[in-house]
């Protein structure tokens, strides 16, 4: 008989007022700070700023497709910026950290050496490095942009449903 009144106790306690369910944003916000060990600062809507000791800056954009932006005073970064590169990357969408590291190496000394914005793919990811030197000589630093890479869709040419394939 005991084991009524627990489960009726239960009952109400679980059809009490209902809770909100975290979005997908505050989601991927605590993926990006449990893989990262960046810490929360803000969020304004779909932007969700975080500290983190290898950057000076680092964002998620939540709007589709989601895109995280990790940036540097430095016009060198040390190797831990490319590596929190790779861990977000992996927050964001499953990519191997390692690979991501070195694509946003190379990229950024791409960058360098061009003065232009690079971009490259690792498995999942596309990651696109702006360069951090102005015309006038001085630098505002690095700047990559990690987001899902997604293959266009491609139609057969050629084959409809009323065609016979051969």
């Amino acid at each position: 008989m005991r084991i009524v009144p627990a489960l009726l106790a239960l009952a109400l306690v679980s059809a009490g007022p209902a809770r909100a369910s975290p979005d997908a944003c505050d989601v991927l916000t605590v993926k990006l700070i449990r893989l990262t060990g960046a810490s929360l600062a803000g969020r304004e809507g779909t932007l969700v700023v975080f500290r983190a000791a290898d950057a000076e800056r680092m964002s998620l954009d939540c709007r589709t497709p989601r895109q995280v932006l990790v940036s540097s005073l430095r016009r060198e970064p040390p190797g831990a910026y490319f590596f929190l590169i790779g861990l977000a990357a992996q927050a964001l969408v499953g990519g191997k950290p390692a690979e991501v590291e070195t694509l946003a190496r190379g990229l950024h000394q791409q960058t360098l050496l061009t003065g232009e914005s690079r971009e490259g793919r690792a498995g999942p990811v596309r990651l696109r490095c702006e360069p951090g030197d102005r015309i006038d000589g001085s630098s505002r630093g690095a700047l990559c942009r990690l987001a899902p890479d997604r293959a266009p869709l491609r139609r057969r040419a050629g084959l409809f449903w009323s065609a016979a394939a051969g």
